[in-house]
């Protein structure tokens, strides 16, 4: 029986897919990455097969692979297609899978719908990956009030950056959420120093 998680950001390039690669390795589950708007670099779903030590049939094929790195209702427009919500149930493995959206919770899938319509629609624990940096308090406030919006379960919150103490204990006390962990920045950044940071910031037990 499937086991899934969302990961989801409070903004784009905050490092949602490196936390989601390290997840994924650790539980030993399926990354997915249903929509994937940009190809220039291979798409996520390449840097997880690089950082997550999973083997490639672990990482799940995307439902849509577009070519321009924007919105996906935008990218899906310039490639001539509508997305389907139809065509992105979760897939049916055994054991773990970890789905990552784009951007933020409020990012288009298609004119009418939202990454927040579809985490809903899926009804999955929610990861709420946020920065350490600068007005990281606002928008991690933010995406954690429109879940509630939507009765969208939320895990936790994993932070991402150098620490900051007193920003990521007002996030989660105000947001009234359990605070998971934090990676640090890692340079060079690969997968064994990944699966070490994870191990050393996260208790696995809180993704079971």
């Amino acid at each position: 029986m499937t086991s899934a998680l969302i990961v989801t950001g409070t903004d784009t390039g905050i490092g949602k897919t490196v936390f989601a690669a390290a997840l994924a390795g650790a539980l030993g589950g399926h990354y997915w990455k249903p929509v994937q708007a940009g190809l220039d670099e291979g798409g996520d779903a390449d840097m997880v097969a690089r950082l997550s030590g999973l083997p490639r049939t672990h990482i799940l094929p995307e439902a849509y692979r577009l070519t321009t790195p924007c919105s996906p209702h935008r990218a899906a427009a310039i490639d001539g297609i509508v997305i389907d919500p139809a065509q992105l149930a979760l897939p049916r493995i055994d054991g773990p899978l970890v789905v990552e959206g784009a951007g933020g919770v409020a990012v288009p899938l298609a004119p009418d719908r939202l990454y927040l319509d579809q985490f809903a629609a899926w009804g999955a624990p929610v990861i709420v990956v946020a920065r350490t940096a600068l007005g990281t308090i606002n928008h991690s406030l933010l995406t954690l009030e429109a879940l509630r919006r939507r009765d969208i379960g939320v895990l936790g919150i994993a932070f991402l950056g150098d620490s900051e103490p007193d920003s990521e204990a007002t996030i989660c006390r105000i947001g009234g959420v359990p605070r998971l962990g934090r990676l640090p920045i890692l340079s060079p950044l690969d997968a064994p120093r990944l699966a070490a940071a994870f191990r050393d910031n996260f208790a696995l037990e809180q993704f079971a």
